[in-house]
Formats: structure tokens, C-alpha cells, sequence
């Protein structure tokens, strides 16, 4: 497996965000997760890597600080657009996704597919279970592969610290327990790739 960290800028003022491309270099599959903002830049690693077509765009919860480059990476690099039921509607409306609040235009689609706590998404040969983490946002979504012994926390949990819950649908009590119950349970070598820092 291939594993790249594209560090983006999302809106106006500059917020950097943590997007990943993983792919399966054998069966020639790939997936980015939270493709923030600065497609290009996604885009022209993807090319580097030889990929010209993606399998997945995965959204670890709707803030537009992880979707905003979603719109020239589906256009370019197709894929089919993962994300959890309950955070779908802020694809679509920008008082959930904040995108007016860091000044980025609204993604305004629709997801290709909804997925649930447990569902199992392949990339090749590279098994990933979509664990339910919310908090952060009420669909908050964490995505992790045992093999690999990695996990991708979104806006969940963070190097010694975690997401906001003042922001809408957030919730402190469910974050704490998303961390406490479903995180801080996975094996200790577990490396843990977060959406900001």
C-alpha cells in the first residue's frame, strides 16, 4: 500500500487540511479521503502516482474544510463519493458544512453512496472498516485498516487532543465517548492519521 499526506488549504483564511491518498498498488486502485481544498495539488500527485482514475473519494464528515476540493477531483478523477447517512445533508447545506463560515463555495451534490458503522470498503486488496465517530459532526465517520495497523480520525481526535462540538450537530458527550469507546480500543500500535495538525 501507498500511503500520501497532501497538507491543503480550505477557504479564505487559509485553514490547512490533512487529505489522504491510499492506493493499492498492485490492483491499481486508489481512494482519497477529505479532499479539503487545492484539488491541483491532490490531482498532480495522483498523476506522479500513475493513478487516472480514482475508486473512492471518502468524506470522514461534511465540514467544507474536507469537502472543498471535491468537485475538480470527482470531475477529473472520477470516483464514487462515500460519506455517512447522517452527514449527507451537508453536502448540500452550507449551515451544517460552514462552507460561507471559512468563505468556500458549497459542494451542493449528492453523495454516490451512504455508508454505516461496520461497512467494509476495499481499495485492491486493502480491507478498510468504517468505524461511526460522531461528535465532531452527528455523522462523523473514522476509517480503519487492521492489516495496516492505521486509522483515519477526520475532525474526531487529533495528536492529544480532539474536535470541536460547538459547531452544528456537534455533540461533546457522544465525541468523548466515540474516542473512549471506539478509538482509544483499537490495538496500541494502531497509527492514527487525523484530519488537521
Amino acid at each position: 500500500m501507498i500511503l500520501k499526506r497532501v497538507r491543503v488549504h480550505a477557504g479564505a483564511q487559509g485553514l490547512l487540511t490533512n487529505s489522504y491518498i491510499v492506493y493499492d498498488e498492485n490492483k491499481k486502485e486508489a481512494m482519497v479521503i477529505d479532499p479539503g481544498g487545492e484539488a491541483n495539488k491532490i490531482i498532480d500527485i495522483l498523476n506522479i502516482l500513475g493513478i487516472e482514475k480514482l475508486k473512492y473519494i471518502f468524506l470522514t464528515h461534511c465540514h467544507a474544510d474536507h469537502t472543498g476540493g471535491i468537485h475538480d477531483l470527482k470531475e477529473k478523477k472520477g470516483g464514487k463519493i462515500l460519506v455517512s447517512r447522517e452527514d449527507a445533508e451537508g453536502l448540500y447545506n452550507e449551515e451544517i458544512s460552514l462552507a460561507y463560515y471559512i468563505e468556500m463555495p458549497n459542494p451542493e451534490l449528492e453523495a454516490d453512496s451512504r455508508v454505516d458503522d461496520g461497512d467494509l470498503i476495499h481499495v485492491g486488496d486493502i480491507e478498510f472498516k468504517v468505524i461511526a465517530t460522531p461528535g465532531h459532526t452527528k455523522g462523523g465517520l473514522s476509517l480503519y485498516c487492521e492489516k495496516e495497523r492505521l486509522v483515519f480520525t477526520g475532525d474526531t481526535m487529533f495528536s492529544g487532543s480532539w474536535g470541536r462540538t460547538d459547531l452544528p450537530t456537534g455533540n461533546f458527550v457522544e465525541l468523548m465517548d466515540s474516542i473512549t469507546a471506539k478509538l482509544m480500543t483499537l490495538p496500541e500500535e494502531t497509527i492514527c492519521y487525523p484530519g488537521h495538525r
